[in-house]
């Protein structure tokens, strides 16, 4: 985007309606602007969509008294909504394509424009990968990065300790009054000092297990590169490097004993390609010239004046039957659907909509779907 723009109170209130609306996330959200050419627009053809998507009953559409209260709430606690393409938005975060349209930020705001790093490993990791973690958090902090991480017990807590003064982000898997784990309180009030914390959940939202590979993408979408401490061949943090290797960042590995369990993770990534650490030089190399590259922001920012519009294709019924009847549990690519239904990109990108309004279908990683 070459020029943000800030939101206007009642855009922010629509927006904030639009996302907290059942069978809404990040990428339905921006399709639904595309086509809607605002928010307002776009809440009330919700309905719509989801009849014509084959729902069995009315999908919860957020009210405005309850965007307002949470607004009011989130704004006692210090926490300021950014919408996606305002100013303070941060700028890696932006690249991703399901980047959450608005982002609940409580603490410094300025921290979330510098050269970011995610720092991530075990929960139960050994003292000397606690060890090497502060020193590179202390060492990449003095180079001028903030650390980004996920709060968890043993890595995470680690590389945020060392660099409250420095600036650290600590991305939250709930909502800012569920701080997860609760120990953690204590840490995220010195964070927020001179750092950040920031959500997409709603203010109250309790952690559930699937909210963390969703927090993972965050933390990894913030950053220039993820650095994997310690990792068991199972792990969040081996969620967080494969989705930053989709979304193009850099992964980083820390080697360990191949007799330590926690070290199955890291070195598995040394042999897929993953850049070597041992110590916040390799990471500083491999950084400095994505630095130097400008940032091409997509465009998610409706415009000043919203007015309803149609979506860019209405699908006949047998168009909408054909590309049903290719859907099924298998995730399958969108471009298949446009080849094999013989329809339009736009129609089949409608069809989807409708059926992902109606709570039917399931959207993955790699432009793939599939029917619930």
């Amino acid at each position: 985007m070459s020029e943000s723009v800030r939101l206007t109170e009642e855009q922010r209130l629509d927006w904030l309606r639009l996302i907290r609306s059942d069978n809404v996330g990040p990428r339905t959200f921006r399709d639904l602007l595309s086509y809607y050419g605002g928010a307002r627009a776009a809440l009330a053809a919700l309905p719509g969509l989801a009849r014509r998507g084959g729902a069995s009953s009315l999908s919860r559409i957020c009210s405005l008294e309850d965007a307002e209260t949470e607004l009011k709430a989130a704004r006692a606690r210090g926490v300021e909504f950014l919408g996606l393409g305002e100013p303070d938005y941060p700028p890696r975060l932006q690249m991703i394509d399901d980047a959450p349209p608005l982002l609940a930020v409580r603490g410094k705001l300025a921290i979330l424009a510098q050269p970011l790093v995610a720092i991530v490993g075990s929960r139960n990791a050994s003292a000397a990968g606690v060890k090497f973690a502060e020193r590179l958090a202390r060492e990449l902090g003095d180079a001028g990065f903030g650390i980004v991480s996920g709060l968890a017990r043993g890595i995470d807590a680690a590389a945020h300790r060392v660099s409250l003064s420095s600036g650290a982000i600590a991305v939250l898997p709930g909502g800012h009054d569920r701080i997860y784990p609760a120990g953690h309180v204590d840490l995220l009030e010195s964070i927020l000092a001179e750092g950040a914390a920031i959500s997409e959940m709603p203010l109250a939202w309790e952690p559930r297990a699937h909210d963390f590979p969703r927090r993972n993408r965050l933390i990894s979408g913030l950053s220039l590169g993820v650095v994997i401490v310690e990792a068991a061949r199972r792990s969040g943090s081996l969620i967080t490097a494969r989705l930053a290797g989709e979304q193009g960042r850099e992964v980083f590995a820390v080697p360990g004993s191949p007799l330590d369990p926690r070290a199955e993770g890291t070195n598995g990534l040394l042999k897929q390609g993953a850049t070597l650490v041992t110590e916040a030089a390799d990471v500083i190399a491999a950084l400095e010239p994505i630095m130097g590259r400008g940032i091409e922001l997509p465009s998610a920012q409706e415009p000043a004046s919203e007015a309803p519009g149609l979506p860019d294709a209405n699908p006949a019924e047998d168009e909408r039957s054909r590309v049903i009847a290719l859907l099924g549990p298998t995730p399958t690519a969108i471009d298949d659907l446009v080849r094999m239904s013989r329809t339009s990109p736009a129609i089949v990108r409608t069809v989807l909509l409708e059926l992902e309004i109606a709570g039917r279908l399931e959207r993955h990683g790699g432009a793939l779907v599939s029917l619930l």
